[in-house]
């Protein structure tokens, strides 16, 4: 076998632009196996169909040479995109570039700032590796037009990406994230972006900034009293964690020591994210064997936050939509007001609380890049373990406030000889019990996603677990509450809905349910108990439907 001339020709053009002398002896490399080899030959196809797509969540994908993977000369090429946007549709300005401890962050933020100087903007790279919410705190804090995270958050070791905030500290979402795109497809040489020296390290005052105004949200009269058991995931969280919580009052929690270091190999987790089974097991075993109050976890750059709290003979996780629901409903009580947000795929108990209160409420689309565009946006949460607490400080998902004011309320709670499970069963007394189930099926074959996303299009359920399907709605072609977004809601007698979407950031379809039962004479238990046989049911007859299995190892289920 051969290599065609044309992907030769395109293969040898790309070496000899690509700036890194490593790239380049990796492609020659696979070029000459490719002769020969018919699997190198499969991989050196892929890295040259297209390139690596820059959308909402900017850029993610796989670390290696080519333009359809994540290395220097794509990162150069999404700069100087990046750049021509913001020179035409601001003119001038600072750019604060953030990285975290994954591999080649640090290469991939520094090629950014020297880009930026290059097309005559002024930037700044934060001191050392942090936490994304620090980044985008520094935005608004340094009065920057724009920031970029050179992070893949949670995904697998073998990724990084280059996140994108505009400079009221919000995330791109359409239509500039095609323009920036736009901009990238005029780039067709990364040796000749013009690049500068003269950029600017950020001092530490930024970082003491963030924690001292972090540190502040508790209300100081709150208890203090409490053990944590912690781990940031190999991640970069855990310095900035104790120091805001140290500042705030609280005891240093006590991280997991195999874990507690950046490491970008994440070596004792399949995936370094909190949701996925087995995660936190390091911190829940650490938990048990302190007597710890709470188990606690930040994903890999400290923008979500999972907890796990002690139960009869064990440990266990609450999920999403609980801790949103127990941060909304604290929110709420101490007299927050403004806007709360959350998604369609998430709880809508949340909308019931803040009706209750008098407060207003808005759903918007799956992901921060929505949430934090909401105006007057007090308190927002998406499932996914993303919570923001404090939008007048970092208007995205933000772990490391989450976390604080989740200790201030099993603090004070604690002080009242109660705890979050009590608390979540208030809430369920008061309003309902909301359950939600998830089921999450991760493919090696992307085009199983589409075949069920058709296959629930031709032939729509008309039942879901006994549940006549009153309406459905694609969610493509948009509404007046909703830009369009790829996935389909079905809107169940009795309240209930289930929403199917594939995942914008993994190789997953993603089913996303929810009932809602009144709490009678049986109590909450009972009542928990009806809605768990009940989204069983929903799960099987949706993936019958949907042609997907019954059962999967990344099913994640609660209520």
């Amino acid at each position: 076998m051969s290599v065609e001339a044309s992907l030769r020709a395109r293969v040898e053009a790309w070496i000899a632009d690509d700036p890194d002398a490593t790239a380049q002896a990796e492609l020659a490399e696979l070029l000459t196996a490719a002769e020969s080899d018919p699997l190198a030959s499969s991989e050196l196809t892929d890295r040259f169909t297209g390139r690596l797509q820059f959308g909402t969540a900017g850029l993610r994908g796989q670390l290696a040479a080519g333009p359809n993977r994540m290395n220097r000369a794509v990162v150069v090429r999404a700069a100087a995109g990046l750049a021509s946007y913001l020179k035409t549709a601001v003119g001038e300005g600072t750019v604060v570039i953030g990285y975290d401890a994954r591999r080649k962050s640090d290469e991939f933020a520094r090629d950014s700032a020297e880009v930026m100087r290059g097309a005559g903007l002024q930037a700044v790279v934060l001191p050392r590796p942090l936490p994304t919410p620090v980044l985008a705190f520094a935005i608004g804090h340094l009065h920057c037009i724009a920031g970029v995270m050179v992070t893949a958050s949670h995904n697998p070791p073998a990724d990084n990406g280059y996140k994108v905030y505009l400079g009221d500290g919000s995330q791109i979402v359409p239509p500039v994230d095609g323009e920036i795109s736009t901009q990238i497809d005029t780039v067709t040489s990364a040796a000749d972006v013009p690049k500068a020296a003269g950029w600017s390290v950020a001092g530490e005052e930024v970082v003491e900034a963030y924690i001292d105004a972090v540190a502040a949200l508790p209300d100081p009269a709150t208890p203090r009293v409490l053990t944590m058991a912690y781990t940031p995931l190999h991640g970069v969280g855990d310095e900035t964690v104790e120091r805001v919580l140290l500042r705030a009052g609280f005891s240093a929690p006590l991280a997991v020591p195999e874990q507690v270091q950046p490491d970008p190999g994440f070596p004792t987790v399949a995936f370094p994210n909190p949701e996925e089974p087995g995660a936190m097991d390091l911190a829940i075993a650490l938990a048990a064997q302190v007597g710890a109050d709470l188990a606690v976890a930040n994903d890999p750059d400290a923008d979500r936050c999972a907890v796990a709290v002690p139960v009869a003979g064990g440990w266990r996780m609450l999920r999403g939509d609980e801790l949103g629901v127990l941060l909304g409903h604290h929110l709420l009580s101490s007299g927050t007001r403004g806007v709360f947000a959350t998604t369609i795929v998430s709880s809508s108990l949340l909308g019931r609380m803040a009706h209750e209160h008098g407060v207003d409420y808005v759903e918007t689309l799956t992901g921060f890049k929505w949430i934090g565009r909401v105006p007057g946006l007090s308190f927002g949460y998406e499932e996914a373990l993303g919570y923001c607490v404090a939008p007048q400080l970092v208007r995205d998902k933000d772990g490391i406030s989450a976390l604080l004011l989740v200790a201030e309320l099993a603090a004070s709670l604690k002080a009242r000889g109660s705890n979050l499970l009590e608390r979540l069963d208030h809430i369920a007394a008061q309003y309902g019990v909301y359950a939600t189930d998830q089921l999450s099926v991760r493919v090696s074959d992307l085009t199983l996603i589409d075949a069920a996303m058709n296959r629930l299009r031709a032939k729509p359920p008309s039942l879901l677990g006994g549940y006549r399907v009153e309406r459905v709605e694609d969610l493509s072609v948009g509404s007046d509450e909703l830009p369009p977004t790829e996935g389909l809601r079905y809107r169940l007698a009795d309240g209930g809905r289930v929403v199917v979407r594939p995942s914008g950031t993994e190789p997953k379809i993603k089913c996303y349910l929810e009932v809602v039962l009144p709490v009678e004479a049986g109590g909450v238990d009972a009542s928990r108990i009806a809605a768990t046989g009940r989204l069983d049911a929903i799960r099987n007859d949706l993936a019958a439907a949907a042609g997907l299995p019954r059962d999967s190892s990344d099913r994640q289920v609660g209520c």
